[in-house]
């Protein structure tokens, strides 16, 4: 391991790694990886386009975030290039139980910034694990051009979960900020723990 990626999975902070066995399950399940991590693209654009929305108001944040969508649709068509290269065809979405569960450890209620920060934080996890799947997929699977296709946009989702730590720490005090990104990582370890292994989907 580089000294590069030594300090990328530190500074993911994830509590739990990824079974080192879901590789090698993924890799059987190529096409069905692919077509999860296609719709996981697509929601992450959605995901910044809705907070853009509403929150519209606060031009940092927008400004920060239109790059993403543009960058996250991006992912989306490559992966879709993907699928056709290889002849593997573009399937119905799956239920993503392990964005559901995060999704219902976001509090409800608050001011809106406090909302804000929730979502942020939310998101920033949810790339954190993606980019350390696609860590385990650019070194664990036989494909080379698929390994070089997960090395670069594991890079890339580990510029956006920073970027919302960043944006997080800079709507709300970075101590209160820190304290509840500690009960997210805690939760999603247990998440993690509890999910079933299983090589078609991308969480």
């Amino acid at each position: 391991m580089s000294w590069e990626e030594s300090t990328r999975e530190k500074m993911l902070n994830l509590k739990l790694p990824t079974d080192p066995r879901w590789v090698n399950v993924a890799q059987m399940q190529i096409e069905d990886i692919l077509v999860d991590h296609a719709y996981c693209e697509q929601k992450a654009a959605s995901s910044c386009i809705s907070l853009i929305l509403r929150f519209h108001d606060l031009t940092e944040l927008v400004d920060t975030l239109t790059p993403i969508v543009a960058e996250e649709w991006g992912h989306f068509e490559r992966v879709m290039e993907q699928l056709k290269k290889r002849g593997m065809s573009f399937g119905k979405p799956r239920k993503d139980e392990y964005v559901t569960q995060l999704a219902g450890f976001v509090k409800k209620g608050g001011n809106r910034t406090q909302q804000l920060v929730e979502n942020l934080l939310m998101n920033a996890l949810i790339e954190a694990r993606s980019c350390e799947r696609f860590k385990l997929l650019s070194k664990g699977i036989p494909d080379q051009e698929l390994q070089k296709f997960y090395y670069e946009l594991m890079i890339s989702e580990a510029g956006h979960y920073v970027t919302f730590l960043e944006l997080a720490r800079h709507y709300q005090d970075t101590e209160l900020v820190n304290a509840r990104w500690k009960e997210w990582l805690s939760f999603e370890a247990e998440v993690i723990s509890e999910l079933e292994l299983r090589g078609d989907r991308m969480h």
